[in-house]
Order: structure tokens, then sequence, then C-alpha cells
């Protein structure tokens, strides 16, 4: 194997420094995925005032715009990264969004930066699902949820740079370019192409990695498709509409029936919260996006049943999802709101807020997501479904944090209050990656990333900042002719989920343990007959 120690004569396999090395890497990937993905939250109060939005659109353009394509595209390039070559598709991938989000710097609406920031979510679609399987196959079963955290502490890192850099670049364009610079592109487009076009050389450092033997470091080495992209064409038709009709008539009669009666029934949905929300872009993009995964959540059942039985047919792996998408819900509107909420409701200037917010998102989020992946590998080692343990502090934890920070007039308090929300809700994400992870086989990782990873998108990022921008909007006043928001009262509503997310947890806590025992099991029997 290439970079790693794999077990010999019943040896335990190691990491190596090479493993070390291409996590390194893997961190600075991530760390440009957030800053291009939350760089918007700085540039919020801007963007809304430029092109004339309201709370509720910027919450799209946070969260369901960029959330709904990296969740859908997930898939197939999840699957992608099962059968071929990972470190090849995370650099093209990185180019991709990369240049994405230097063409949000042309933007001259809702419509052109909704676009943009649609292929930013197609691009960083291929960073998790690559990068979970590369850690996998570079780090033993002990250490991958801290190897897991370690990644996952470029999500804090970038998002806390994002606020800082974005701040930087658009103060000083502005203050050079007071009427707009060149192309006449004002201060927070300069943002988007400044932190863009970098992604273009870390592909090509990407491009170099060496790619590991899959399933070696769990004694069970597993070979790729020998057609990847027959299977991505295949994936795909499962998931665009209308070539979901297709796919649902090939599979017969009563599977066309289903997908159409579930496509109406989204439609219908989206029509009836359209009504109530007046949010036509909101609305039609989460209908498209879980009709997208039904038809593939139906399509794979077909195709790989032990995959299917496995992710979806696995209560155990659908609670801890759902559980863990909650706290993602409360993290990523935090992440997103937090910057417009110190400027507009506290009246702290832009510059501090960037620095110490920036700061605060980055220390807090790589404390927490170490500190509860180290925890989380320990309480592995005591009981079966420990790292569950973690999942369920982050849910809790984050609570009076954000009560006390966001209704405090007190600047120095808001910071700190900030800080622990970020660090308690951080100590849950490589515990409940680590858990998804170990309830599938090892040739199924990267499909179950991106299935784990639609809980935190289609549920977390596509709602959180979402949601308190519509609470916003119906709890705010109208100024001048202007509708101006209540974030305060959008922002604390987010403890109303708690409830929920415990409820799925205590469940994941009974079901994992047995879950886990039977993996091969459970694969075995459904797998249709002649199927490898």
């Amino acid at each position: 194997m290439t970079g790693a120690t794999v077990a010999e004569n019943g040896a335990e396999p190691r990491a190596t420094g090479y493993s070390w090395y291409v996590l390194t890497v893997l961190v600075i990937v991530y760390i440009l995925n957030f800053i291009d993905r939350q760089i918007v939250s700085i540039l919020a109060v801007d963007i809304k005032a430029d092109l004339g939005l309201t709370d509720s659109d910027m919450g799209f353009l946070g969260g369901a715009a960029f959330a709904v394509f990296y969740a859908l595209f997930g898939i197939p390039l999840g699957r992608l990264a099962d059968n071929w070559t990972r470190v090849r598709l995370l650099a093209i991938g990185l180019a991709l969004w990369s240049t994405m989000t230097a063409l949000s710097g042309f933007a001259r609406d809702q419509l052109s930066l909704s676009l943009a920031r649609m292929g930013v979510g197609v691009g960083e679609a291929t960073a998790s699902p690559t990068a979970y399987s590369l850690i996998s196959d570079y780090f033993p079963k002990r250490q991958r949820a801290t190897a897991i955290a370690i990644y996952s502490s470029g999500l804090y890192i970038g998002g806390g740079i994002s606020l800082f850099i974005g701040a930087l670049i658009k103060e000083s364009w502005n203050a050079a370019y007071p009427g707009g610079g060149p192309l006449n592109l004002v201060g927070w487009q300069a943002a988007f192409l400044a932190v863009g076009i970098p992604g273009l050389l870390v592909a090509l450092w990407v491009a170099t990695l060496r790619e590991p033997v899959r399933g070696a470091m769990d004694s069970a080495p597993a070979t790729s498709s020998p057609r990847p992209f027959r299977n991505l064409v295949y994936d795909l038709s499962t998931i665009v509409p209308p070539f979901t009709v297709i796919g649902a008539f090939r599979r017969g009669w009563g599977a066309l029936a289903i997908n159409l009666a579930v496509g109406a029934a989204m439609v219908a949905v989206a029509i009836g919260m359209i009504g109530v929300t007046d949010n036509v872009p909101q609305w039609s993009a989460v209908a498209l996006g879980y009709y997208a995964v039904f038809s593939w959540a139906t399509a794979l059942r077909a195709q790989d049943p032990a995959t299917y039985r496995l992710i979806w047919g696995t209560p155990a792996f659908i609670a801890t999802t759902l559980g863990y998408g909650l706290v993602s819900l409360v993290a990523y509107a935090l992440a997103f709101w937090s910057a417009p909420y110190a400027e507009t409701v506290l009246g702290l200037p832009k510059a501090e807020l960037a620095f110490v917010l920036g700061a605060n998102g980055a220390v807090s989020g790589f404390l927490g997501v170490i500190l509860g992946g180290r925890v989380a590998d320990a309480l592995r080692a005591r009981y079966p479904a420990g790292r569950v343990l973690v999942i369920l502090f982050g849910v809790l934890a984050p609570v009076i944090p954000i009560w006390i920070g966001y209704t405090t007039e007190n600047a120095f308090l808001f910071y700190t209050m900030n800080f622990l929300a970020g660090m308690f809700g951080a100590t849950a994400l490589g515990a409940a990656a680590a858990t998804t992870q170990d309830l599938v086989l090892p040739r199924m990782r990267g499909t179950a990333t991106a299935a784990f990873f639609l809980g935190t998108t289609l549920i977390g990022l596509s709602f959180g900042p979402y949601i308190v921008g519509q609470i916003s909007d119906w709890a705010g006043t109208i100024v001048d002719g202007r509708p101006v928001g209540d974030l305060r009262t959008g922002i604390v509503s987010l403890i109303a989920v708690t409830p929920i997310a415990v409820a799925l947890l205590a469940y994941a806590w009974r079901s994992v343990p047995q879950a886990e025992a039977t993996l091969a099991e459970r694969a075995e029997a459904a797998r249709a007959p002649g199927r490898p």
C-alpha cells in the first residue's frame, strides 16, 4: 500500500508520515472550501443593500442556493469517489468551485449570484466524499475520528478566515475605488474574485497526491468499478429531472407511479410554502432537492441493494445523520448570521467584528472539533456507541450560550457566548461522521459520506440560514418603505430544534451497536442473486 502501513501477519495497521502529509493537504483544501462557501456572510449586508434583497433572500443565497446542488451532486460524485481516482476527482472539483467563486464577483442581481453559488455547490460536492474516503484508507479505525476531526477543522478555520479576508478586501477596495473599480466592480464583488483564484493553484498541488489502496486499513481491500463514468452517467440520470421519471419507468409501473406521486407531493408542498412565505427560490430548490434524493434512493435500492440497506435501510444511520443534521442547522445559521447580526443589531464596525468573529470561529471550531474527535475515540473504546454521547453534547451545550449571546447588548459577552456556542457545537462533527463511516462497508464509504452530508446540507444548510432570515422578516418592521428584520428573534428561535435532535440521538445510542455488529450479514442478505 502507498503511504500507509497495512496489517500484516495480524499486526495492527498504522498511519505513516505520508498519511499525515495527505491529511494536511486535505485540511488546506477544506479551508478553501469554507472560505469560498462562507464569505457570503461578511458580505451579506452589502449584497443585500446593492441588490435590494430581504433577510430571507439572503438566507436562500447563504443556504439552499448552494446546499441543494451540493447535496445532489454529492451523491453521484460520492459514488464516483468509490469507483475512480479520488485525488484526481478532488483536484477537478476544487478547480470548478474556485472558478465559480470568482464568477460570483461578476454577479449583478440575485439570479446571477444564485447561479454562481449553485456552481460552487456542485464543485464542493467532490470535497468531503473524496476526503473521507482517503482518510479512511490512510488511517486505521482507532484513529479515524481524530483524523476526520482534524480534517473538519478546516471548516472552522476557513469560515473564520473568510470573515477577515472578506471584510479586508471589501473595505480596501471601496476605499481605493469609492465609485466602483475596474470593470465597475464594488468591494464585495472584488472579494469573491480574490478568494476564488488561489484555489486553481492548490488544485494542481492536490493532483500530486498518491492514491491509497481501498479498504486496506480494514484488512478488506476493495476494487473499483471498471466503468466508473458509466456508473456516473447512470447516477446522474437517477437524480436530474425529468430523467428521474425515465429511470423510474425502467423499474416498472409501480416505481413510476410512486415516483410521480412523490414529485407531485413535493410540488404541492412547495406551492403551499411559497404561498405562506412568498419565497419562490427557496421552496423550489428544496422541493427539487428532496424529490431528487428520493429518486436516487429508490434507484440505489434497485441497483445496489446492499449499499441501500446499510444506509437508507439502517435506522441507526438515519437517526445519527438527522440528529447531527439539526446540530448543523444551528451551526450554519450562526455561521452565516452572526456577522450581519453584530453589524446591524449591535452596531459593531465591520472590521472589528470580522476580526473577532473570524478568530472566534477559527479557534472555537478548531478546539471543538479536535477535542470532540479525541473524546469520541476514547468513548468509542469504552462503549460501542460512545461517539453518540459527543453528538448529544454538541446538541445540548450550545443552548445557553446562544440564549445569552443573542439577547445581550454587551459586545464582549456576545463575542464570548458566540465562541462557546461554536466550540460546543463543533465537538459533534467528527463523532457523527466517524459513526456513519463505521456503519457501512469500505466500498460504500464515498456513498455513505454523500448520504451523511444530505443531513448537513438539505436539513442544516438549506434551512438554517433561511429559517433565521424568514423569521426575522416575519418579526421585523417596515422603515421608510423598506423591510427591517428582527435577527435577534430569528436566531434565538433556533433553540426549538433541540428536543427533536435529542430524541433522534437517544435512538441512535440504543441502535448503533447492533447495526455495526451485523454489517456483513445485513449486506449479504440484501444482495440480489448474481450481484457481487
